[in-house]
């Protein structure tokens, strides 16, 4: 049991007390729904318009490709490789359909993420029955169709050389 002086002390120590006016504690705010995320259906609808037309490419070819406005000075770097690779896609050894279907989900989820420049593996086209680079060739004409993609070129040899892709995407 607790003895006078400890009450005593107790209410010296605390103080007066009031009264608070509401007896129940304020329940937390609900949280809002989540917003359906549109990209989904956009990466549905790119999958569905990637066209795989273009012209065959050569082992060797190297890939370079920019939309207007990109400046020169970001392009030569991106060339040079000194632009930090932020994420990579592997596609080396996939089928034309899971490409298609990859390619689309990585990029708008690379520029959710904030990602600036990211690496595309598509190998080189050495174990393809006729010798050619098919993803390459197929990346080549589907990389420009990509809202998300401001500019690409092969990269540097360290990182893949022909076998592969740096891209520049647009802010996120």
């Amino acid at each position: 049991m607790i003895d006078d002086d400890d009450t005593q002390l107790f209410r010296r120590t605390v103080g007066p007390v009031k009264r608070l006016t509401h007896d129940r504690a304020a329940a937390p705010a609900k949280r809002p729904k989540p917003v359906p995320r549109e990209h989904d259906a956009i990466h549905t609808e790119l999958q569905d318009q990637l066209s795989d037309g273009g012209e065959p490419l050569a082992l060797g070819d190297l890939l370079e490709f920019q939309r207007p406005g990109v400046q020169h000075r970001l392009m030569l770097r991106l060339r040079q490789g000194r632009l930090a690779v932020e994420g990579e896609l592997d596609l080396h050894g996939q089928t034309a359909e899971q490409a298609r279907m990859r390619l689309p989900q990585f990029l708008a989820q690379a520029q959710a993420a904030g990602l600036r420049c990211v690496c595309i593996v598509h190998g080189k086209g050495y174990r393809s029955p006729d010798q050619r680079p098919v993803l390459k060739s197929l990346l080549n004409n589907w990389l420009p169709q990509c809202p998300q993609v401001l500019a690409y070129c092969s990269a540097l040899p360290k990182d893949g050389g022909t076998g592969a892709v740096y891209v520049l995407l647009r802010g996120g």
